[in-house]
């Protein structure tokens, strides 16, 4: 059955414990190419990075204990080198050139494709899949969650730094990323066969070996029956992660139920709502889905909360839900902490250890 199921992956920076540096540790990475720095924990382009990857999970307290788990098993390998994770899509002061690549063939095959996209790729995000029956079906939920995706993202913006400086972005890694030429909102497919046609198409133009390389903002899995969201920032706090998987997974039974046709959204217009989230994230205002008007972020995660109630009231999960997101909105996103923290301190040290303290990943 659609969307009973999901999972959670998260892309995590390593850094220097005591300084906050960012650090890349061929140790790490091969320990992780090699499959022994733990059962969850997989490698990334980057010397830098380590992913994580939970089980399949069926209730929201599954979500979170996998989720606890499987940052401390990232710690764990992380500590092998002396270093420790940070739950941030981008680190508040590192620059491009302090990376290095992951030596696996994988990689190699990446930048001998994308060049410099790929050699430059200092960013982490977050990826929920949830299960569907079949391929019809991931495509039916993605032509109707298109407009949905802009506040899916302002609700977990956590790159507000960049190189050093404040890029006056919540989400600096969505315009980052924007650069792909694979990324971004996916436009209607229609169906299967609608979406095995672009595939094709993409495949003939030398842009991409396969489906796998379709770095789209919602996309099918290749290897499991799941729609993957892939537009998240990497949450620092648990609770976030948490939220952002059960609306994920609420909005794909919704629509996954919807026999009304697919809203036609302008890509000009999904881009804009796009970049306003990535922009002010949930201090501003984002585009209403249903309406296409400009709102304020409440108005729009009111919206989302209403369209997906009735699913998350049925599994359990609405109360919970609804307490999560008031927290959110009361404190803001982890890209607001970090601000009022270098305005407070003036030190992005300070910023990194607050980082680490908030998401479990101090070491």
């Amino acid at each position: 059955m659609t969307a009973t199921t999901l999972g959670v992956e998260e892309e995590f920076h390593l850094v220097d414990p005591a300084t906050g540096a960012l650090v890349a540790s061929q140790q790490v990475a091969a320990a992780a190419v090699m499959g022994q720095a733990g059962p969850h924990v997989q490698p990334e382009i980057s010397q830098t990075q380590l992913e994580t990857a939970t089980g399949v999970c069926t209730t929201l307290a599954e979500v979170r204990a996998e989720l606890l788990a499987t940052r401390r098993e990232a710690v764990a390998a992380a500590q092998a080198a002396g270093l420790t994770v940070l739950a941030a899509s981008t680190h508040p002061s590192a620059a491009p050139e302090d990376l290095v690549l992951t030596d696996a063939p994988r990689y190699r095959v990446m930048v001998q494709r994308w060049a410099g996209l790929a050699t430059g790729q200092d960013i982490c995000g977050t990826h929920v899949h949830v299960g569907v029956d079949d391929l019809n079906t991931a495509v039916h939920v993605m032509d109707r969650a298109r407009p949905w995706l802009p506040l899916l993202l302002a609700m977990t913006g956590s790159s507000p730094f960049h190189d050093g400086a404040d890029t006056g972005y919540d989400s600096w890694r969505t315009l980052w990323w924007s650069r792909w030429p694979v990324s971004g909102p996916p436009e209607a497919l229609g169906d299967a066969a609608g979406y095995r046609a672009v595939v094709a198409s993409l495949v003939a133009s030398g842009m991409v070996p396969d489906g796998s390389q379709l770095y789209w903002d919602l996309r099918p899995s290749t290897h499991v029956p799941t729609v993957e969201f892939r537009m998240g920032d990497v949450c620092t706090d648990l609770d976030d992660v948490v939220l952002h998987a059960a609306l994920c997974r609420s909005l794909v039974a919704v629509l996954a139920r919807d026999e009304a046709p697919a809203p036609v959204v302008r890509p000009e217009v999904l881009r804009a709502a796009r970049w306003k989230a990535a922009r002010a994230g949930l201090t501003g205002e984002l585009l209403d889905p249903v309406t296409a008007e400009l709102v304020p972020a409440r108005a729009a995660v009111d919206a989302l909360l209403a369209l997906v109630a009735e699913d998350l009231d049925a599994r359990g999960d609405l109360d919970e839900v609804r307490g999560l997101t008031d927290q959110l909105l009361a404190r803001g996103t982890s890209a607001v902490r970090q601000r009022q923290v270098l305005a407070r301190t003036g030190d992005p040290g300070a910023v990194v250890r607050d980082l680490l303290e908030l998401g479990g990943t101090a070491g």
